[in-house]
């Protein structure tokens, strides 16, 4: 059985160390102690039997099912095999004589079974689908209750009929189990097995061992003994868990406050649909007997302890969550009691608040006889105890249930740390044993004895602890493992043994030994059943009075204890009682006790403090006295007051002025920050959003259903102007059109949702941005909700938000804005993280990173001034108050404590206004904080001229005490007269604000609004007015306050707040903009402010420790930390007289003499009333205010301080002691005294507006918030934050780190994202099982920020900013620029008079002279070119622009691209997809590289070109064969007439351009097809084809990688000449003519975006009358319209003008020009055969190109009424060429100056080509080889065979010396310089004898080489007419490998 006896101990220190060890425990910072035996030596089977012992768990239960991820993560034990006897069978699934004992094969055989035996099935871990038959003697099986088996084995194989077997292990080794563990029955025998209607053996129910599978018993609690439960069938399949182990509710709860479900926390498995939740333990996959053969019974039990209040087991059809259940009405305690015992065991649907009944619960299964709760017990202990089960059975509790709790949490939290983390996998399973259970419950004693009275345990606390101790235990081996070699021989495995069983009882009690009695455990002998009886009799008897723990141990099993903590302290339990409730029905009960009565009692006690009687028959009797005139404490005037009078003679306060709206710059920043991200959708690859089809944005905004945050919202959107800007309204805009666009959640939203959506589909061009604001709210999954019939708006978020029409609209995209993102970033979330916008920080490193006006003032300041002990604490809490409420709810147990909490403070403030009114006696009998609240309110407004006062802020969430405490507050200030003092407004979220007309006449005034209806809506718009807002709702709803909140009062708050998106919640509040430019009144600087963004909200200002006392054992110890930094308003450690009252003979104040440590220590009953300074803590006392005030709390009266200045040695424990009420308010508030008696005086008159810009308000927190928001954890942040997120999720291991202090906002996300999983009524539960790896949504994004920071304005603005840009996407910057050089043109005899021909006539065209002027205005700089007929002055040119500005000036238009436009890669369209290469048919980058070579004489060498064609575009090409050599590009006929293609191929060469460069013309052709070839670089071939996957490449060669244009231009023409050559010879063979074959292509710019056509209407005589008209037109219509002219291959080049926005009738009127042609040219390869492009070329290459052309005598054809458009591109063409010198460390810049050198200098080379430095020196500085040719346009420079742009002050004249070319007359032309550019055997010296030079002309000869240069010189005798120096020898700058050109430069002699 593998059962063996403990060791006993070897040494006798054991009481020694481990005394010694609880002592350091006890005393160190750390929570976790020593491992206690980490000095003992046990002996070696004591080792053995302990590890046994300690991972029973593991070994017995955890392999049940082979599906889960238990198995894996906890180490098998070691068990050895025992070798099979030699010749055995070893076969799974038979027995060792070779018998099948597989029950799916011997199921229909007879069996022999002996009397007494069953037949059961064996599972086997290597045949987990097979079950082994066996016979077993009944004797040693269980019964139905798990109870009775007898130890040990008797059996029998039914294989080979082997009898006998006395040992299970012996047994197992017969049936071949192969078990790699010890072999235990109740292990592996799992099902009995029964015969069916057929006589079949089947496999029946399961055998219900006790303690299996985490001690989760079969639930037989409703039945009699022999029934069993049939499984738990839901409505759908059963759905598994993540297969990492799930945790459960752990942590944010004092040790239970969460409401949740726990079947989503605990169970492996749970429904999908199925509205049973189940308890701790019971989860549905452990509930399953049998799928019952045996009638299952729905009365109550045998033992009729409970009823059960569920649904019946199997959902039937019928059951509805109303229906009544289905039990015995005579058995009482059922129903709601259940509910309180089950509490914290609720169905999630509680987490949520939903409605419905509360007692859908299991009972547990329990052993031994049930135990009865004793009547009258919370009569006689004032309080529920809470009990946690632990470890092992939990007994029935019977009788008196309504006052227990039960909960599973603690069970869960032991269960979840039994579970090894993913990070420890890598580890290995099998040397690291989980924490021991018996370990677990000590560690647990050690963490109860540590707490302080007022302190209420934590589950995260104690996971944190367990995981320490876990890692400290397995230190060695992680390291091991981490190859960090500490040892030369790893460690045995556990070599400490663990606490045994039997040993624990023992040191549990010494634990709590040191504890004073806080801890009391009790060890049972059999049960745990006696030791609850046990409690239960001392509760009664009154033993426990001082006792809040119960540790119950049961320790009588061999290998397993049994253990219950029940909290039996008063305040402890009834926080952890109330935690466990669900907010519905914490607001259902508070209403019980509203409606019932029963605060009666509260109310008749409350009448019993005042010295006169009943409060409000004092308040009458004042009333009657003072009927007629008002109190004279309130009757000073603001009259009297030297006052600002305005013209009117109104008086105006200088302090109000209401916000200038407009976006500040945080908001734009993060407006931006949203638009990159819908950007970067738009160009992933993904096609998620395709940003080029929108034109349009229109938008909804959805908030919760709060009418002040629906009016909130319309003001914003009515006053942004953002539907304007938009489009979608037009002024004037009524508030009714701006509704259209907010959508509030409640059940009307259903309609005008579906409007959204109807209106989305109609317009698939707009785009749609839905706006989720407030987006934690309503996370409720509409699938898993129950209740979804009977509530319409639960779940709506996700029936609306998360629809299929919304997630499949491809025009929609959702963002999530919230203060508290953590709910939406868990494991299911649908929003990637890439797609979160997080608001960016405002400080780093101290440097203000965005400057404001205005400093935000959130979570994390608040914290900071409380802790830095440079200002007065801005987060208090009231120890009178909370000392009250204790007592109370001492007294008056069975109400809730916010109803209590909720009275008293209504009380307090009730009397704090009749002591400001003249009643001082009632001063007593409030707090000081209450009693400076309410002077601050009554005084405020009459410091200031116009009644200006403060708001302050009362949080009472729930709404029924809401409206109690409004009425109270209203009938005390309406007996007061104070009703035109002060408004009292109710703020609910389902109704408007309500304010009196007097107090709306002052708002108007202030707000200088005239419209008489005008009434306030918002909170905003209550600015300035003295008013107590009772702000009800169990969540605000996003709902913003005015600046003239100074007090935010949330001493209201519930103990759910103790979830961090509900703590952080209540105080955003308070967060507040305070003014940038007066130093606030705090301390040191904020290094990194807020949680603003990338700094963790609340966390990151943990910088510095109190300036007190500060050891580290403070950050440990909440208790301690408060001790010492105590920011108790009240500083005393006494009550005032109103709680002494009230505390009766409880009240045990401390007497002066104690020892300071014991106070700390033993602090008295009332616990967190009890306050004291500790010494040295110093008093708060600004050097303005003067002595203070000291207030004894014993009487009335004032005392005289004892001192003037503070005391820091001040012992603050005496009975008098300064009140830091008073302190606090010196600073902060306008009033700080506290009157004697009579009227108040009030101090330097100041409206409170003013100091409302300076500080932010004043937070009152309940101790228990106060203590979690100020202490911090092992990170230094605060407990809060490591709280869990959200009660809609929870964690999903107890083995996770802490989130750490320097985490970023994104890092955060991903923290939450990694250990955080949605519970099944969260709407993310079920977005993993949508079965995609990528389970986000595309067009999803989550912006958060802190509360009140501006994210409203952000969103509203990223609307602005994003209609802006798609509205840009749609337009396109082009260059709009007028022809140059209009007054130079030829004046000649012959125009082109034919005005209306569609074509030139080509007889007519050829008599036009060749315009040699240039006029595209991109060649503004360049050389003039002279010819004959010109008349040119020099001011005609303009002065040369700087290098830099040519790009910069350059003038654009913005025009809006029309269907024909060509696109970059950014376009995506249905239409293009295919053309793009996205189609099914093709697969993406599937295309050939081809190689093309062609000899080239001019090189002298071959050339080697390569095509990349896609397998789509192979149809254009010819191949040897399918796949094998190319042999040429088809060509068209001359003759074809079709119109569905373009005939000319367009080569486009480009650069730098793969993203931008326009190569889709599929719009621009018009979808006819077409071929298009991009001629890119070999170096960029890569990028090109990633960007361009269906574009044909010609790739240049490798030697071509530095070239520019010019070498595209001469390679492409050169090709196409070949392939024409090639076509020629190809089809001649089919018949055709070589004239025939199409010889033009067409060469485009890759900037071409658009192309116009101009329509003229020329009528009239003579064409005299002449008007035109331009529009836009398709590339195909253009083309088709060229190729069709009369003629065609007769032209050289064809080409269209350059469009201009102001183009001039007389360039439109010739239809026809010969003339340059640019950037868009069809070429005739054919005609054009013997000139070439320069392949050297960088710049001016198409004017170099077409002056050959025209000597050549070919014509040049622009068609004028055909234009292009050329879109401004910033990056890429001539602008990827940058000249940098070749020494790496050379920062200076280079100018054109330096271009050159003189040969053999020590000049700086650079890296660059030659012809590119020769271009630009000449075109900046050729005025020094040319000074005469400077502004002499009449004696140009003359050029041979070249043109090289001079820069715009020089005119050259280009001539020909080819034989027979056409040139100008020159005869008459005196020339100011020669040029010889590279000239080559046509230039002669009789040719340049022909010309005629100034004396003075200068010479430039350029070759590749000196040798070159002086050849050159020689052969054409230049030295005859030319005098040339040494000196005037160059070259350009360029290392000798660059290969540089060489310069000579003479002077005419």
């Amino acid at each position: 059985m593998g059962n063996s006896y403990a060791g006993q101990l070897k040494t006798t220190r054991f009481e020694e160390v481990l005394h010694n060890s609880i002592e350091a425990s006890l005393r160190s910072n750390n929570l976790v102690p020593r491992p206690i035996f980490s000095q003992l030596y046990l002996e070696a089977e004591q080792q053995l039997s302990s590890l046994e012992g300690g991972s029973r768990v593991d070994n017995e239960e955890e392999e049940e099912e082979g599906e889960g991820g238990l198995e894996t993560n906890s180490p098998p034990n070691p068990y050895q095999l025992p070798p099979p006897p030699e010749g055995c069978c070893t076969t799974d699934g038979f027995c060792q004589a070779g018998k099948d004992l597989r029950l799916i094969s011997i199921s229909s055989e007879p069996i022999d079974v002996p009397v007494g035996f069953l037949l059961v099935g064996a599972k086997s871990p290597s045949l987990p689908d097979h079950l082994l038959v066996c016979a077993v003697d009944k004797r040693f099986l269980p019964d139905d209750n798990g109870h009775n088996a007898l130890l040990g084995f008797s059996g029998n194989c039914v294989g080979c009929g082997k009898k006998g077997f006395c040992y299970f292990t012996e047994f197992s080794n017969h049936i071949n189990l192969k078990l790699t563990t010890q072999p235990k029955k109740q292990k592996h025998l799992k099902y009995y097995l029964v015969r069916n209607a057929q006589g079949a053996l089947t496999k029946g129910p399961s055998i219900c061992w006790k303690g299996s599978e985490f001690r989760n018993r079969q639930n037989s609690t409703n039945m009699c003994s022999s029934s069993l439960l049939s499984p738990l069938e839901g409505s759908g399949s059963l759905a598994a868990f993540p297969s990492e182990p799930v945790s459960g509710t752990n942590a944010n709860i004092p040790l239970g406050a969460q409401q949740a479900g726990t079947a989503s926390d605990h169970a492996s498995v749970t429904t999908a649909t199925a509205p049973a939740i189940f308890n701790g333990k019971d989860s549905p996959k452990h509930q399953q007997l049998a799928k019952n053969s045996l009638p299952a019974l729905t009365g109550p039990s045998t033992l009729g302890i409970l009823s059960n209040s569920g649904p019946p087991k199997k959902r039937h059809k019928g059951w509805s969550p109303g229906s009544p259940p289905a039990t015995d009405g005579s058995y009482p305690q059922g129903g709601g009691s259940r509910a309180k015992y089950e509490g914290a065991g609720m169905s999630c649907m509680t987490q949520a608040g939903l409605v419905g009944p509360t007692a859908v619960t299991f009972p547990v299964v329990a052993s031994g006889e049930p135990v009865s709760v004793p009547d009258n017990l919370l009569k006689i202990c004032k309080a529920k105890p809470v009990i946690f089960k632990g470890h092992g059975n939990f007994p029935y509790l019977c009788g008196n249930l309504n006052d227990v709790v039960v909960s599973p949490l603690l069970y869960t939290c032991y269960q979840n740390s039994q579970s090894l983390s993913r990070a420890y996998e890598q580890f290995g399973a099998s040397t690291m044993q989980p924490i021991s259970e018996e370990m677990q419950l000590l560690l647990t004693v050690y963490y109860l004895v540590q707490l302080a009275a007022d302190q209420v345990p934590l589950m995260e606390d104690l996971e944190q602890i367990f995981l320490r101790s876990w890692r400290e235990s397995h230190l060695t081996e992680i390291r091991q493992y981490q190859q960090v070699p500490l040892q030369p021989y790893p460690p045995a495995p556990n070599a400490v043994a663990p606490v045994t069983s039997a040993q624990l009882p023992w040191l549990a009690g010494l634990a709590a030994s040191s504890c004073n009695d806080s801890v009391h455990v009790i060890e049972c002998t059999y049960s745990l059943a006696e030791g609850l009886s046990e409690m239960f009799r001392l509760l009664i008897e009154g033993k426990l009075s001082k006792t809040n723990y119960v540790v119950i141990i049961c320790a009588c099993r061999n290998t397993a204890i049994d253990s219950c903590i029940a909290v039996t302290g008063k305040y402890q339990a009834r926080i952890l009682s109330e935690s466990l409730l669900s907010p519905t029905e914490y607001q259902r009960e508070v209403h019980y006790e509203l409606v019932t009565g029963q605060v009666d009692s509260l109310g008749s006690f409350f009448s019993t403090f005042c010295p006169e009687g009943d409060i409000d028959i004092l308040l009458d009797k004042f009333h009657q006295e003072n009927k007629g005139h008002i109190s004279s404490s309130l009757t000073a005037s603001s009259v009297t007051k030297a006052a600002t009078l305005d013209i009117s003679g109104a008086p105006v306060c200088t302090s109000y002025h209401l916000e200038p709206r407009g976006a500040r710059p945080f908001q734009l920043a993060v407006a931006q920050k949203l638009l990159s991200h819908v950007c970067s959708i738009a160009d992933s690859s993904t096609q998620n959003l395709d940003l080029g089809s929108f034109e349009k944005v229109d938008f909804l905004i959805c908030i919760p259903p709060s009418e002040v945050t629906y009016q909130q919202t319309v003001l914003h959107v009515w006053h942004s102007g953002v539907l304007l800007e938009l489009g979608l309204e037009k002024e004037p805009m009524t508030k009714q059109r701006v509704e259209q666009y907010i959508l509030k959640l409640d059940a009307e939203a259903q309609t005008k949702f579906k409007a959204f959506l109807q209106n989305s589909f109609q317009n698939p061009h707009t785009l749609f941005i839905l706006i989720h604001d407030h987006a934690h709210w309503d996370l409720v999954s509409a699938v898993h909700n129950l209740y979804t019939q009977s509530d319409p708006t639960v779940g709506l978020v996700d029936r609306l938000l998360n629809c299929r029409e919304v997630k499949e609209a491809p025009n929609i995209v959702t963002l999530h804005v919230t203060s508290f993102p953590y709910a939406l970033q868990t494991q299911h979330t649908l929003i990637s993280p890439y797609n979160e916008i997080h608001w960016p920080v405002s400080y780093s490193n101290g440097v203000d990173l965005c400057h404001e006006n205005k400093k935000y003032f959130g979570l994390s300041d608040f914290i900071e001034s409380t802790l830095s002990g440079h200002s007065l604490p801005l987060l208090r809490y009231d120890s009178s108050f909370e000392a009250m409420v204790t007592a109370l709810g001492k007294r008056f147990p069975r109400l809730h404590s916010a109803v209590i909490r909720t009275f008293v403070l209504v009380q307090h403030y009730a009397a704090a206004m009749m002591a400001v009114s003249g009643l001082p006696q009632m001063k007593n009998h409030t707090s000081v904080e209450t009693l400076e609240i309410t002077q601050n309110l009554l005084n405020s407004p009459k410091q200031c001229p116009c009644g200006h006062g403060l708001m302050v802020l009362l949080r009472v969430p729930c709404s029924p005490l809401a409206a109690v405490a409004y009425e109270r507050l209203a009938h005390v200030r309406a007996r007061l007269a104070l009703e035109e003092h002060f408004e009292i407004i109710l703020g609910n979220p389902s109704s408007g604000i309500t304010v009196g007309k007097h107090f709306v006449k002052q708002l108007k005034m202030w707000q200088k609004i005239e419209d008489a209806e005008w009434r306030p809506q918002t909170y905003l718009e209550l600015e300035g007015l003295p008013c107590i807002l009772i702000f009800s709702g169990m969540d605000p709803h996003g709902e913003s306050l005015p600046r003239s909140l100074r007090y935010c009062d949330l001493r209201l708050i519930n103990s759910s707040c103790l979830v961090r998106t509900a703590l952080e919640q209540e105080l955003g509040l308070a967060a507040y903009f305070v003014s940038n430019e007066i130093p606030l009144e705090k301390g040191a600087k904020n290094e990194a402010l807020e949680s603003d963004g990338e700094k963790l909200s609340s966390t990151d200002n943990e910088d510095e420790e109190p300036g007190t006392e500060g050891s580290t054992s403070e950050k440990r110890s909440p208790m301690k930390r408060e001790r010492s930094c105590s920011r108790d308003s009240a500083s005393s450690s006494l009550s005032s007289k109103a709680s002494g009252s009230a505390l009766c003979s409880e009240s045990l104040a401390q007497p002066p003499g104690l020892p300071q440590g014991e106070q700390a220590w033993s602090p008295p009953p009332c616990g967190p009333a009890e306050e004291g300074r500790m010494p040295g803590e110093k008093q708060y006392l600004p050097a303005s205010q003067g002595p203070p005030s000291v207030i004894s709390r014993h009487s009335p009266g004032l005392v005289p301080p004892p001192e003037c200045g503070p005391r820091p040695s001040q012992r603050s424990l005496q009975v008098s002691v300064t009140s830091a009420s008073q302190l606090s308010s010196s600073g902060l508030s306008s009033q700080c005294t506290v009157p004697t008696a009579g009227p108040l005086v009030p101090q330097a008159s100041q409206c409170s507006m003013t100091k409302a810009c300076r500080q932010p308000p004043i937070v009152f927190l309940p101790k228990l918030a106060y203590d979690v928001v100020m202490c911090t954890d092992s990170s230094g942040l605060p407990k809060a934050a490591s709280l869990l997120p959200s009660p809609s999720v929870m964690w999903a291991s107890s083995f996770r780190p802490l989130l750490s202090k320097t985490m970023t906002s994104t890092e955060q996300s991903l923290y939450y994202r990694q250990w955080t999983v949605p519970r099944p009524s969260h709407m993310d539960y079920g977005n993993r099982a949508e079965g995609r790896a990528d389970s986000f949504h595309p067009r999803r994004l989550l912006l958060s920020g802190p509360p009140q920071i501006g994210k409203t304005g952000a969103y509203l603005q990223f609307l602005s900013i994003l209609s802006r840009m798609l509205i840009r996407l749609t337009e396109v910057d082009v260059y709009d620029e007028e022809e140059i050089n209009i007054n130079l043109r030829e004046e000649s005899d012959w125009h082109y008079l034919q005005l209306t021909d569609p074509w030139p006539d080509l007889e007519l065209f050829q008599k036009m002279p060749f315009d040699y002027i240039i006029h595209d205005p991109k060649y503004e700089d360049a050389s003039l070119i002279c010819s004959h007929h010109q008349n040119i002055k020099s001011e005609d040119r303009g002065m040369s622009r700087k290098p830099e500005d040519l790009y910069v000036r350059r003038h654009t238009a913005r025009m809006r691209l029309s269907k024909y436009a060509a696109y970059n890669t950014y376009h995506h369209c249905e239409q293009c997809h295919q053309y793009m290469g996205f189609h099914p048919r093709y697969q993406l980058y599937e295309s050939s590289l081809h190689a093309f070579a062609f000899s080239y004489s001019m090189l002298g060498e071959e050339i080697q070109l390569h095509f990349i064609i896609p397998k789509s575009k192979e149809h254009h090409f010819v191949f040897s064969q399918p796949g094998g050599q190319l042999e040429s590009m088809r060509l068209p006929l001359v003759t074809d007439k079709s119109h569905e293609y373009i005939k000319s191929p367009t080569f486009t060469p480009t650069t730098g351009r793969h993203e931008h460069g326009l190569f889709n013309l599929y719009h621009a052709m018009d979808g006819a097809s077409h071929l298009h070839v991009l001629v890119v670089k070999e170096y960029e071939m890569a990028i090109y084809k990633k960007y361009w996957p269906n574009h044909i490449m010609l790739v240049l060669p490798s030697i071509f990688n530095s070239a520019g244009v010019g070498a595209a231009h001469f390679l492409i023409k050169e090709l196409s000449y070949h392939n024409l050559e090639l076509e020629r010879n190809r089809q001649e063979e089919l018949g055709i003519k070589p004239q025939d074959i199409w010889p033009f292509i067409v060469i485009s710019d890759d900037s071409c975006v658009m192309w116009n056509v101009v329509d003229v209407d020329c009528t009239g005589e003579r064409n005299r009358e002449f008007s035109w008209s331009e529009r836009n037109v398709s590339l195909k219509h253009i083309m088709q319209h060229i190729e069709a002219s009369p003629n065609i291959t007769r032209y050289a080049l064809i080409g269209m003008r350059k469009w201009a926005s102001k183009t001039r009738g007389g360039e439109v009127h010739k239809p026809f020009s010969r003339c340059h042609v640019h950037d868009f040219i069809i070429l005739n390869v054919d005609l054009t055969q013997n000139v070439q492009y320069n392949q050297n070329r960088f710049t001016c290459d198409d004017i170099d190109f077409n002056l050959r052309v025209h000597s050549a005598g070919l014509l040049l054809c622009r068609f004028n009424r055909f234009s292009v458009m050329k879109k401004q591109i910033a990056v890429g063409g001539h602008r990827s060429f940058h000249i940098t010198s070749k020494v790496s460390d050379s920062s200076v810049a280079i100018v054109p100056a330096q271009y050159i050198c003189a040969p053999d200098s020590k000049h700086t080379f650079l890296a660059a080509p030659a012809q590119l430095l020769l271009e630009k020196f000449l075109q900046y500085h050729s005025h020094r080889f040319f000074p005469l040719s400077l502004k002499n346009h009449s004696h140009p420079v003359l050029s041979v065979d070249c043109y090289l742009n001079l820069g715009p002050q020089i005119s050259v004249c280009y001539v020909s010396s080819r034989p027979h070319s056409l040139n100008i007359s020159c005869s008459d032309l005196m020339f100011s310089g020669l040029l010889l550019y590279l000239c080559d055997s046509f230039v002669g010296a009789s040719f340049l004898k022909k010309f005629h030079f100034l004396k003075g002309a200068t010479l430039c000869v350029i070759c590749q080489d000196r040798n070159s240069l002086r050849q050159t010189v020689v052969r054409l005798e230049l030295e005859d007419e030319w005098q040339f120096r040494l000196r005037d020898e160059f070259q350009t700058a360029n290392a000798k490998e660059d290969r540089p050109l060489f310069f000579l430069t003479g002077r005419h002699i």
